[in-house]
């Protein structure tokens, strides 16, 4: 099988010096304690309409006691949520939604192709396909882990409508 062509040739980024921090990645995601999933963003081209972002995986990762005991396994929906923040902080940054949150619309064409486990650094890539704004975003996602593919597809991000949501869970 041809081996598949990456969103971004990784070698023409500098890999060791993010452009945003944790602190940055808060600005725009609201994901905190253990459901933060990105460690740092290294590249962005609003021109390509791409993000490159990376996810450290330690032992401390909330999952790693369970999943599995004696061989931790990064989940599969941890590697899809780390993905999404990367493509929510992108679309977020450069307001292509218009909406003070984004969150999960759908998934598409998921794949996961090689493991994640502690001590591997997932290097997740994203290409926006489609911004309808106030309505949807569409970006496709990579994760490669030491130069293999770990996980791809097509995310579909959507408008929360927090005050609305806000004012339902106070009703309860």
């Amino acid at each position: 099988m041809p081996e598949k062509e990456l969103l971004v040739d990784l070698d023409s980024i500098d890999l060791t010096s993010p452009i945003a921090d944790l602190d940055e990645i808060r600005k725009y995601n609201p994901q905190r304690f253990e459901m933060e999933q990105l460690t740092g963003v290294l590249y962005e081209n609003m021109d390509e309409g791409v993000a490159v972002a990376y996810k450290d995986i330690t032992d401390e990762d909330f999952w790693t006691r369970g999943h599995m005991p004696n061989m931790p396994l990064m989940p599969g929906v941890v590697m899809l949520e780390a993905c999404a923040q990367a493509c929510s902080f992108f679309c977020q940054k450069n307001d292509m939604l218009g909406a003070d949150m984004l969150g999960f619309g759908g998934l598409d064409e998921v794949r996961f192709r090689d493991p994640v486990t502690p001590g591997d650094r997932l290097i997740i890539m994203c290409k926006l396909i489609k911004a309808r704004r106030n309505r949807m975003v569409v970006c496709q996602f990579q994760g490669v882990v030491n130069g293999n593919l770990a996980v791809e597809g097509i995310l579909r991000g959507i408008p929360i409508p927090i005050d609305q949501l806000q004012a339902a869970l106070q009703s309860k």
